[in-house]
């Protein structure tokens, strides 16, 4: 039995082992910064739950075995000595085990049974199979004795605290499969053997990387484990995800935000564009009356508290530049119409009476949380937030054209002009862009990289201001990207989040804006730092703008997106 499988290698302690379609995973993480000793089987089910504690014994006297972990995006794999136990996904919801020469204690993560906590172990009476039944994540997990397997139970029936354990051993190899269901299914039936279900899975992963990585090794080394981030993170339709979606992360952050699934749909586009456009709609499944987005959309809840900045016009502009097809008439209408309803949302909801400019309720809406631009106040006029609604008022004018609906595409590109002259006369002065208080009508300034968004206007601003944003943005350019506070700056932190920090999405859209302004050396420099962090770093949350270093969680698909979608337009420079 082969320790890994062809592929990437990765580290646990960073990157989840699981494959597209499945809603849990095998990690060390089992919370915000929290790492175990053991492998878990973490459910995103009604959140981030670790459910079941694999941990490896010797079959001679049964105590702990200290193992090693070897992972590539096909099997995992505990080894120590001769002894190994593989573990590889058989479909979304059901994985394999097959050990040699090491047992298997599976045991519930928490041993504390209530009425409304923790996992109840009993033996089912119609097939002898062993099950562990969640509150946290309401669903059951049923462990399937195989092949040459023998398995020893503790605590079954058990109320209270008491130890569930169930483990699986062998006088040779043994097998069992672990299975996430519902409610009941049939009893399980292996439909091929390890070997077999280890080979799917390896071809399904190639078949998705040579889908969204075409870029040459050489030219973007890490771009096939980018790909297994993004395969890993994606989930099937179950609960609020009305479509088969890329979650941020199969970590804690286990949501989808409404403005990093754009992010995730152009990383995919060329390749894979069914999956792609659901990740642009998935948000718009769940836009309310008023014509919000929410702010994120997780398996059992969608939160309306905050909103993201409209990025969706700029996306939906790249994303029909790229996909290889573009929706039928039907399908864009849909989307005109739900997009018009999201610009409609800022420019009424968010337009106080007498003022040309939206704002920001709070730094969350704009999607940079604790960014230094709102130090002056929450409730802000900014001048990213009109620049992003110029390019969606010019989408909803372009897509109006080719709908064919009468005076649309006039009416949005009056609005578009509007709100970028009261973008330049409100808030550009002194060689800078302010942010405004609706209430007072006082400037305030920063040293945000927030504040140098409207480079995403590219080619539609005055070349002196693109000329002066750009130097601007040279001057937040580190040997390895651009931090989002001015490293001189007094509020400058290493791991300050939007406060000194490097992020993808201010990556891509400000070198998208660079490129179409005519910066393109910028550009370029902008792209080479952010690909060789990441070649170095992975796909963190965020990185240390100084060092380089990758911050919080560490398997981001927005981050595994950038870094894709750069190299893809790295090698067609």
């Amino acid at each position: 039995m082969t320790t890994t499988a062809p592929g990437p290698a990765f580290s646990l302690r960073e990157i989840p082992f699981s494959r597209k379609g499945s809603w849990f995973g095998f990690s060390p993480v089992t919370g915000p910064h929290r790492q175990e000793r053991d492998l878990h089987l973490v459910s995103h089910q009604n959140g981030m739950h670790a459910v079941l504690r694999f941990v490896p014994l010797d079959p001679v006297t049964s105590e702990r075995v200290e193992t090693t972990w070897h992972a590539a995006p096909s099997r995992l794999v505990w080894e120590s000595g001769g002894g190994r136990i593989a573990l590889v996904y058989e479909s979304g919801d059901t994985v394999r085990l097959r050990g040699h020469r090491l047992d298997l204690m599976i045991t519930a993560a928490s041993t504390e049974l209530t009425p409304f906590t923790g996992t109840y172990f009993y033996r089912d009476p119609v097939d002898g199979s062993y099950v562990l039944t969640s509150y946290e994540t309401g669903r059951r997990y049923r462990v399937t004795p195989l092949a040459g397997a023998v398995a020893t139970a503790t605590g079954l029936e058990e109320l209270g605290a008491a130890p569930r354990t169930l483990v699986l051993s062998g006088p040779q190899e043994w097998e069992a499969a672990v299975e996430e269901i519902d409610a009941a299914r049939p009893p399980y039936t292996p439909p091929a053997d390890f070997e077999t279900a280890t080979a799917r899975a390896r071809e399904a992963f190639r078949d998705f990387a040579g889908a969204v990585a075409p870029v040459p090794g050489d030219g973007a080394p890490a771009a096939e484990l980018a790909s297994y981030v993004l395969w890993s993170a994606t989930v099937r339709p179950a609960g609020a995800v009305r479509r088969p979606a890329v979650l941020m992360s199969k970590h804690w952050m286990d949501k989808v935000w409404s403005w990093d699934h754009c992010f995730n749909a152009l990383a995919l586009a060329p390749g894979l564009p069914e999956l792609a456009w659901d990740q642009f709609r998935l948000p718009f499944d769940h836009q309310d009356a008023a014509g919000a987005l929410p702010d994120s959309v997780a398996h059992s809840e969608v939160l309306y508290n905050y909103v993201k900045p409209p990025v969706h016009g700029w996306a939906l502009r790249r994303l029909r530049e790229t996909l290889p097809r573009l929706p039928d008439h039907g399908e864009l209408s849909t989307v005109y119409r739900r997009l018009e309803r999201w610009t409609d949302y800022w420019l009424v909801a968010r337009t106080r009476p007498g003022e040309r400019l939206p704002h920001y309720l709070h730094g969350n809406d704009s999607g940079w949380d604790n960014a230094t631009t709102f130090d002056s106040g929450q409730v802000l006029v900014t001048a990213d937030l009109a620049a992003f609604l110029v390019l969606q008022l010019a989408e909803l004018a372009e897509l109006a054209e080719v709908l064919g609906i009468a005076g649309a595409a006039d009416r949005h590109l009056r609005t578009a002009e509007a709100i970028q002259t009261a973008l330049l006369e409100d808030l550009w002065a002194d060689g800078r862009f302010h942010g405004r208080s609706p209430w007072s009508g006082a400037l305030s300034t920063s040293s945000s990289l927030l504040d140098l968004m409207p480079i995403v206007l590219g080619e539609r601003l005055p070349p002196e201001i693109a000329d002066r944003l750009a130097e601007r943005i040279a001057s937040h350019l580190t040997a390895h990207g651009l931090a989002t506070e001015h490293p001189s700056s007094p509020h400058y932190a290493p791991d300050g989040y939007w406060r000194g920090p490097i992020w993808a999405p201010a990556t891509v859209l400000i070198e998208d804006g660079l490129r179409r302004a005519g910066h393109t050396r910028l550009a370029d420099d902008v792209s080479r730092r952010f690909l060789s962090l990441c070649e170095a770093s992975g796909f963190a949350e965020n990185f240390d703008a100084l060092t380089g270093q990758g911050l919080r969680d560490r398997a981001y698909t927005w981050t595994a997106s950038a870094y894709l979608l750069l190299a893809r337009g790295m090698a067609s420079v």
